[in-house]
């Protein structure tokens, strides 16, 4: 009897450890998962102010994706922008955006995701993000269109950390 409750012990901890193991591989497997900092020098904007600095911090679980941002602006103030988004073209809410104040994510594949930016139900900016083969460098490409109607337009390049 002993023998057995050992064996189904050993058994139990041997499957939470798979289990865990799993799960943890299939989070971290998402290439977009992790901090990413902006490259100033690689990135370009059009009528649009380069920031002083960027960092974003994405969590993935299954299709839904959490982004978390903070920014310091051309000015120098801090900026924190928000979203939790599944990958399925729907909006959902993006928080500490003046420009918009939502958010859609498409997948292309597993690298590549197309966005779009809406402001009270009014599409106002879009774009494709990207993630190099290698998962070291993610690139946004941003169309939009500004408050006064100007073209904006910018190309963020963040080296994951």
């Amino acid at each position: 009897m002993f023998l057995s409750l050992r064996a189904v012990i050993i058994a139990l901890i041997f499957a939470i450890g798979v289990t865990t193991t799993i799960s943890l591989s299939a989070q971290a497997g998402d290439p977009l998962t992790g901090t990413w900092e902006l490259n100033l020098a690689k990135s370009k904007f059009t009528n649009i102010p380069a920031p002083k600095s960027e960092i974003r911090t994405y969590v993935v679980d299954g299709q839904q994706e959490k982004m978390t941002m903070e920014r310091i602006s051309a000015k120098g103030d801090l900026v924190i922008s928000e979203f939790t988004a599944t990958r399925d073209g729907q909006d959902c809410p993006q928080t500490g955006k003046s420009l918009y104040d939502s958010i859609s994510i498409s997948p292309v594949d597993a690298l590549t995701a197309n966005y779009t930016h809406k402001k009270a139900g009014k599409l106002v900016g879009d774009g494709t993000r990207v993630i190099s083969k290698d998962g070291k460098t993610m690139t946004i490409l941003f169309k939009g269109t500004g408050p006064k109607g100007q073209p904006l337009e910018a190309t963020f390049v963040f080296d994951k950390r």
